[in-house]
This record gives structure tokens, C-alpha cells and sequence, in this order.
């Protein structure tokens, strides 16, 4: 701060010493173009499944009021005189429960899927550098930029990893990104895609994952697709995010080639007592097996990387919930992953929103 403050005052003692590096150089050399950098974004997960972490996370997740819109001086005592103190010690067994060896399955899913896109975009002679963050935790979204930009990138595609939009995800994204942005003194160019609820590089690898999983397997009685909730008030407010999923769910079921009746479309996670989208899936899970439905697999197309509520929430709490009401045989096809069709089709998504931006080489 103060050398700031000496340098405003007494600007001549901080003078460049070379023409080079003198901004008011009047014959600059030329600049080169710089490079493309594609910024991929996930939810984010604790560093460890350790309560510690577990509540550092959660104290940034839900702080953000896009994610609860409630006031926040009604808010805040909550958060910190409730759930921080509570829910940390109730999730610690449910992440160490899901922890892979190289950390959890959102990280572990969403590195490889980076890796993957960079690798595609090179074979394809794409000029891009691929960096991850995460929304909530690490590696940060500041911190990815930070990367980018030091490895010379001037335009920047941030492409937010859900496929439905929703203020309180996709949204989010863009507000860190642009707030990071606000104080950089020298901006990059920024493009952000909005949603890829309904293209097919994302739901042919999803309906052909599915379809190898039925061979191997055979098809069940009932295909439940379950999407993230939100309150109901958000969707009243104008969020699209309701649509966008029923349109997944519309187009997903005709690659299927799947009557109605064999669908149902849930929504899970449901957090505090407002109404939230409906039907929820644990209880009209437990509604089928009540009426005589043994069997049923459950899909999550909300989802691109597995993570705690794919793998702790449907794969054994809402499987406890199906058999426990009658059901017999209860199986979650798991979400897209390292799928090579998926990140194949996540770096065409990539490439056809970098166009116009130089991402290959003058000869």
C-alpha cells in the first residue's frame, strides 16, 4: 500500500530503466496475439473429508447469495450458529464413504476431464490452454486465471460444467469470473457458455452410456432421471432451469426410444423447508415400490462428474429408501465422467465457442 502511495507521489524514482519497458515507448514492438485460454468450472469439493475442510467449504457454498437467497442478517446466524456447527460432523462419514485415492470423485473427474479436452484440442491442432477451478474450494477460479493468464492468455472461454442453467450455478460462475476480473488492471477477453442442456455432444454420449449399461444389465421397469432441486420460488422468479431440465429429459427419452410411462423425472437434495421442484426423488422412489415397481435404475443428467450426491445420496440413500419400501433391485448408472465420447464431444462444445479467436498458428 505505501509503495503504491510512493510511487503515485514520486513517480520519477520508479521510472523504467529501459526503452523496452517504457510504456511510452513510440515505437513499441510489435504484440503478439497472445493465447486462448479455456477455463472449465465445477461445484468444488472440501481438500479433504475431514470436518475442518468440510466446513471451510460449506462456509463459502452456502455464503453465496445466489445459493440462498434468504436476507443476510437472517442468514448468517444460521449458517454459523447451525449448519456449519452441525452438518460438518453429519457429512464426514459420507465424503470419506466416496474419497478416491487421488481425492474426491467431483476433483478427480473434473482433472481428467481438463486433461482430456486439452489433449483433444491439440491432437485437432487447436492453441489452447486448459485450466480447472473450482466454484467453492480449490483450485479457485481466481487462482486458474491467474494461471492462464501468466501462461500469456488474453482471451479467456469460461465454460461452467452444468448442463442445465441455474442463477445458482451457472450464474455463480459468471459473478466470480467478472468480480475477479473488476480488479485486473489489464483484462482478457471473456466468452461464457450459458448452457449445453440440449446439444448433442452431450446427450448422445449420455444416451449411449446408458444403452451400454442396459446391455450389460438389461433395462429395469422404471428409468428415473433425477436432477438437482431448487426452490420453487426461483423458477417463479424466471430461472430457466426447470425447463432446461424437462427439455433434457424430453430429448434424453427419445434417443432412448422410451414411453412415458416408463420415466419418471425427480428432483433430490432438497435443503431447508421451502418448497422445493417436485416430485422429490426419495419419496416417489418409495411411492413406486409401494406400488409394485421391483425394479428401477436411476440416472442423474444434471450431473457430468460423479460427486456426493450422485455416489452417497441416490446410489445408497435412495436405494436404502427403494428397497426398504418393497423394491427389489435398485441401480444407479453412473454420470459421464472420463467418458472418451464425452470429453470428445466437451472439447467440439469448446472449440465451436472458440471461433473468431486465433487458435492456430500464422504461417
Amino acid at each position: 500500500m505505501f509503495l503504491r502511495l510512493f510511487k503515485y507521489l514520486w513517480p520519477e524514482r520508479y521510472l523504467p530503466e529501459t526503452e523496452q519497458d517504457d510504456p511510452f515507448n513510440e515505437d513499441p514492438p510489435p504484440r503478439a496475439p497472445g493465447k486462448v485460454g479455456v477455463l472449465l468450472v465445477n461445484l468444488g469439493t472440501p481438500d479433504t473429508p475431514g470436518k475442518k475442510d468440510i466446513r471451510k467449504y460449506l462456509g463459502e457454498f452456502l455464503s453465496d447469495p445466489r445459493v440462498i437467497e434468504i436476507p443476510r442478517y437472517l442468514w448468517k446466524p444460521i449458517l454459523h450458529g447451525l449448519v456449519l456447527t452441525m452438518r460438518p460432523k453429519k457429512l464426514e462419514p459420507r465424503y470419506a464413504g466416496v474419497w478416491l485415492k487421488d481425492g474426491s470423485p467431483l476433483m478427480v473427474y473434473s482433472r481428467r476431464q481438463a486433461e482430456g479436452v486439452q489433449a483433444a484440442l491439440t491432437a485437432a491442432g487447436v492453441e489452447a490452454v486448459v485450466e480447472l477451478g473450482m466454484r467453492y474450494g480449490n483450485p479457485s477460479i481466481p487462482d486458474a486465471i491467474s494461471r492462464l493468464r501468466a501462461q500469456g492468455c488474453e482471451r479467456i472461454l469460461t465454460v461452467p460444467l452444468y448442463p442445465q442453467y441455474a442463477a445458482s450455478t451457472s450464474a455463480t460462475v459468471v459473478d466470480a469470473v467478472t468480480r475477479h476480473a473488476g480488479r485486473l488492471r489489464d483484462q482478457p477477453e471473456m466468452r461464457f457458455i450459458k448452457r449445453f442442456h440440449e446439444d448433442p455432444i452431450y446427450l448422445d454420449p449420455l444416451a449411449a452410456r446408458i444403452e451400454a449399461y442396459w446391455r450389460e444389465h438389461g433395462k429395469p421397469q422404471k428409468l428415473v432421471m433425477s436432477f438437482h432441486g431448487l426452490p420453487r420460488y426461483s423458477i417463479e422468479l424466471g430461472d430457466p432451469y426447470y425447463r432446461d431440465c424437462m427439455e433434457t429429459a424430453r430429448l434424453l427419452s427419445q434417443r432412448l426410444s422410451l414411453p412415458r410411462e416408463q420415466i419418471e423425472v425427480t428432483f433430490q437434495s432438497r435443503f431447508g423447508t421451502a418448497r422445493w421442484l417436485e416430485p422429490y426423488t426419495e419419496p416417489t422412489l418409495k411411492a413406486l415400490a409401494a406400488s409394485g415397481v421391483t425394479e428401477v435404475d436411476v440416472v442423474c443428467p444434471g450431473f457430468v462428474a460423479d460427486c456426493l450426491e450422485t455416489l452417497e445420496e441416490i446410489s445408497l440413500e435412495c436405494r436404502d429408501a427403494f428397497l426398504g419400501a418393497g423394491g427389489k433391485q435398485f441401480r444407479y448408472i453412473p454420470a459421464l465422467n472420463d467418458d472418451p465420447a464425452w470429453i470428445a464431444g466437451l472439447a467440439t462444445l469448446t472449440e465451436r465457442h472458440l471461433q473468431g479467436w486465433p487458435t492456430h498458428s500464422r504461417t
